[in-house]
């Protein structure tokens, strides 16, 4: 986004955006595979697993609802939402819910990246201070996950501003891709059903299995995009690769401001330490199955 009388910014090519994206995406996913992350939240009083994920993951928006959980996790079955929230915030606050996030992604950061040189390192500096800027043109408007992220403050340790700028990221753009998935007519279910039908994400007892859909559930949701022509028996058709195609490139462009904003120089060097790391997150052992445990 540029302001009245700024320099138009360096073109960034759409691929780049995704790139980018997929690059520093594990610096803060690894999160949710790590055991840190439940042993931290459970602490204050969480249980593991699915609870201690949505609670974590929304409590930056406060002891919000169901709904507001349901609405901005998006894929998840709304059923499956009410059974942990709100009993998750009479178990622990908020603000002792954040705080043991912190503490597991500093934990598991640490451990995955080989130690407190690594998180200290030449490259984690520079790789934060490059999503630190990308990260100051972002703005909340309809983004609400992002939005409550983007109020908390910065930690001051340079590996939790890593994971906290790739948080800010993540949500952000996550959020646009929900924007994108609505003006394309899908519910959240509909959405999980053809993303698992790209082949490229999980398989469907996977997916029925982390988001709690039902099979009969998952059944009628795909039989609502079969009468749309966009589903068969052999999985999606045409005109429903195409309608994925289009997400995905609509997804690029309404998270691109950041990396237009570092131009394309910079966002390739983005691309290029965040690949580094991640893959010492890889090799330390992180995301196990792929496949979030017990969500």
């Amino acid at each position: 986004m540029v302001t009245a009388g700024q320099p138009a910014p360096a073109l960034v090519e759409p691929g780049q955006v995704a790139r980018a994206y997929r690059a520093i995406e594990p610096l803060h996913a690894h999160l949710y595979f790590a055991p840190e992350h439940d042993e931290r939240l459970s602490g204050v009083g969480l249980r593991p697993g699915r609870m201690s994920y949505f609670a974590g993951r929304a409590a930056a928006m406060g002891a919000v609802g169901a709904g507001a959980v349901t609405a901005t996790f998006y894929n998840f079955s709304p059923s499956l939402v009410a059974h942990m929230i709100p009993r998750a915030w009479t178990l622990a606050g908020p603000d002792r819910v954040l705080a043991a996030r912190l503490d597991a992604a500093r934990g598991s950061l640490t451990r995955l990246l080989g130690g407190p040189a690594v998180v200290g390192s030449p490259e984690v500096i520079e790789l934060t201070a490059l999503l630190r800027e990308a990260c100051a043109v972002l703005t909340p408007e309809g983004r609400p996950l992002y939005a409550g992220h983007a109020d908390l403050p910065w930690p001051e340790e340079p590996v939790l501003q890593l994971w906290h700028a790739a948080t800010l990221l993540r949500e952000y753009r996550g959020d646009g891709h929900i924007v994108t998935l609505l003006s394309a007519g899908l519910t959240g279910l509909e959405a999980l059903v053809t993303h698992t039908a790209t082949g490229r994400g999980f398989t469907e007892d996977a997916a029925r299995a982390t988001r709690g859909w039902s099979a009969q559930e998952w059944g009628s949701g795909c039989a609502a995009l079969a009468a749309r022509g966009l589903l068969d028996d052999a999985g999606l058709t045409d005109d429903g690769r195409e309608l994925r195609s289009r997400i995905e490139v609509h997804t690029d462009a309404l998270s691109a401001d950041p990396w237009l904003t570092l131009g394309p120089d910079r966002t390739a060097r983005v691309i290029e330490l965040g690949k580094g790391l991640s893959r010492r997150l890889v090799a330390g052992g992180a995301f196990g199955t792929g496949i979030f445990p017990g969500r």
